[in-house]
C-alpha cells in the first residue's frame, strides 16, 4: 500500500491500467480529451504489477482502470463516467492542478 501511496501522491491524475483493456483505454482517451496527461501504470507491462493490483484492491479498487485524482482513490470506469455525465469531473482536475481553464 506504501508504493500505491507514493505512486498517487506526487501527480495530480494517475490512471493504474491494463494495456488489454477497453475500458482503461475508454478512460485515458477522457482524459486525453480533456487535455488532461495522466500519469499511466500499465499493471501488465511493468514489474510488480500483480502486486500493485493487490494493494488496489485492498484499498477498496477492485476493478482496473483504477483511477487517483489529486492523490485519492476516485474509482473505476464507472465512477469516472458518472462524474463526467454530472458534470464534475472537470472541477475535480481543475482543483488537483491537472486541468487548467
Amino acid at each position: 500500500m506504501d508504493r500505491v501511496n507514493r505512486m498517487v501522491s506526487d501527480r495530480p491524475v494517475v490512471i493504474f491500467s491494463k494495456s488489454s483493456c477497453i475500458l482503461s483505454h475508454t478512460i485515458k482517451s477522457l482524459f486525453n480529451d480533456f487535455g488532461v496527461n495522466p500519469t499511466v501504470y500499465e499493471l501488465d507491462e511493468i514489474a510488480r504489477g500483480r502486486e500493485i493490483e493487490q494493494a488496489l484492491s485492498g484499498r477498496g479498487c477492485s476493478t482496473i482502470p483504477a483511477v487517483f485524482i489529486g492523490g485519492e482513490l476516485v474509482g473505476g470506469a464507472n465512477e469516472i463516467m458518472s462524474l463526467h455525465l454530472r458534470s464534475v469531473l472537470k472541477q475535480m482536475l481543475i482543483r488537483a492542478g491537472a486541468l487548467w481553464v
